[in-house]
């Protein structure tokens, strides 16, 4: 029921599948909250492989500090920053009214001086989770064709347990391309200031490795003061996903692989 300048109402939804305070949203509300649970495993589930990938690297380059610390897992608990794990990515989700989410993990702990081999280890290991990231999205986009066929094969058997997975796995591929390609921006503490500095001359190189200190102001400056110059660093991630979507779409069930759309 529409009251006033078309404001929805809320109505109880007597459906038994549903908890009370999930069924008491009104509908533009209960798609957000139903988004948000799909997403946000595929989120926690991206930053806690991006941080196993550079645990699991640096012990492989001779640096045991995360496997120490207990990090080299999959269980999301030790991995969980309060802010930046939870608050930050609901946050996010509220404020673009589902259109977007983003958070990280805590970082793991990483001592270079064990590497054996100093440059080539850092390489490796900075590289380790943007890469991680990328092969998820890509998974997420098979595992979407395979639900897809494996549907027409079963005669449309579960079409909207089917539709919901495959929104999910759309998900997995916006969020780890977005995660891939935001650790790529040169700026510390972010993966891709690694890289740039092994590309610079010594000196240069160890001036800009010093910015670490500074690294989430600039961060944020960005965020807040430089938007155009973040979504030109992001256009990579967007192509990306379209790309994967050509292939993936014919494949789907129903709409729900448009994420961007309630």
């Amino acid at each position: 029921m529409q009251t006033g300048k078309g404001a929805l109402t809320p109505r109880f939804d007597p459906t038994p599948r549903l908890a009370l305070p999930y069924a008491l949203f009104i509908p533009k509300e209960r798609a957000l909250l139903g988004d948000l649970l799909l997403a946000l495993p595929m989120l926690l589930f991206a930053l806690v492989a991006h941080e196993v990938a550079h645990g699991w690297t640096a012990l492989r380059q001779g640096d045991d500090t995360a496997f120490k610390l207990g990090r080299l897992t999959f269980n999301p608990i030790p991995h969980i920053d309060p802010v930046m794990t939870i608050l930050l990515p609901i946050g996010l989700w509220v404020m673009s009214g589902g259109q977007f989410t983003f958070g990280g993990a805590r970082p793991v702990p990483i001592t270079p001086r064990l590497f054996r081999n100093f440059r080539r280890g850092d390489l490796i290991v900075s590289s380790a989770g943007v890469i991680t990231n990328f092969i998820l999205a890509f998974v997420c986009a098979l595992l979407f064709i395979a639900l897809g066929a494996a549907h027409t094969a079963l005669g449309g058997l579960g079409t909207s347990t089917v539709d919901s997975a495959q929104r999910m796995l759309a998900w997995g591929m916006y969020l780890n391309l977005i995660l891939a390609v935001f650790n790529l921006i040169p700026i510390p503490p972010l993966d891709g200031s690694r890289l740039l500095y092994h590309a610079l001359p010594p000196a240069l190189g160890a001036q800009y490795r010093a910015l670490d200190r500074f690294g989430f102001l600039i961060l944020f400056g960005f965020f807040f003061l430089l938007k155009p110059v973040l979504y030109w660093f992001m256009q990579p991630a967007s192509w990306v996903f379209y790309q994967l979507l050509h292939y993936s779409v014919p494949f789907a069930v129903g709409d729900g692989w448009n994420i961007f759309q309630r």
